[in-house]
């Protein structure tokens, strides 16, 4: 088991850089000036240059990604029920995400940014589960389907 949670942490950590990449393009593009923003001006500020704010960026995407490929081992014990296994999954992934996400002031520091930043976050977490569990309820279905055809 600690293999595997090594092997999907280090899987998750260039993801999880990928991820961190690709937003700040997206949001580049959206705002559609030509200036490509990688960071937040205040991240700037605090780190003390732009350069500084993207490599902590970095390392911070690299451990986000690294802490939720490492949780991913969580799907695969059987002796846990589902609700278990959301749950846990989820704490582990919201204390990487939470202070990562603070740190690089990509919430405001408020109670109204901490509960826009946990409502976006639940709501992302849940959409990808429930496509998950769909998928792997539809993937049962047709295994079931091709067992009673052959029994």
């Amino acid at each position: 088991m600690k293999k595997l949670i090594i092997l999907r942490s280090l899987l998750g950590a260039p993801i999880g850089l990928t991820i961190s990449y690709l937003i700040p393009v997206f949001i580049s593009l959206a705002i559609g000036d030509g200036n490509y923003y990688p960071i937040v001006p205040e991240l700037a500020e605090t780190c003390g240059s732009e350069i500084n704010a993207v490599l902590l960026q970095t390392f911070c995407s690299l451990l986000v990604g690294a802490v939720c490929g490492g949780a991913s081992v969580i799907w695969q014990i059987e002796e846990w029920s589902l609700m278990r296994m959301t749950v846990t999954h989820l704490v582990l992934c919201s204390a990487a995400m939470f202070p990562i996400a603070y740190l690089m002031q990509w919430m405001p520091h408020n109670f109204s940014g901490f509960l826009r930043y946990f409502g976006i976050f639940f709501g992302i977490y849940f959409c990808i589960w429930g496509s998950q569990y769909v998928a792997i309820k539809k993937k049962l279905a047709e295994i079931n389907q091709k067992v009673r055809e052959r029994g």
